[in-house]
């Protein structure tokens, strides 16, 4: 229930953010250029950023998993060596 009243609660601030901030804006990237409205331009500019996270984290993580994986084959795949006493 509490789910379900968090995320109306979302969708009305979310229909509120849109409604006031309807004006176009124009948008210049290298030589590409297009309006659209404020709301659409920063919810787009939020995902941009939240699946670049997303890469780099999964990035960091798959990184250090695998040297995880190295240092913990190499320990396993070395014997101790023993000396053998001179006779």
């Amino acid at each position: 229930m509490i789910t379900l009243i968090l995320l109306i609660f979302i969708i009305a601030v979310v229909a509120a953010f849109s409604a006031q901030n309807a004006t176009p804006v124009a948008v210049s990237f290298l030589s590409w250029r297009f309006e659209a409205s404020l709301a659409l331009v920063i919810v787009l500019s939020l995902l941009a950023g939240i699946i670049a996270g997303i890469i780099l984290v999964s990035w960091f993580r798959l990184k250090r998993s695998l040297s995880q994986k190295r240092s913990s084959n190499t320990g396993r795949s070395q014997v101790p060596q023993t000396k053998e006493r001179d006779r």
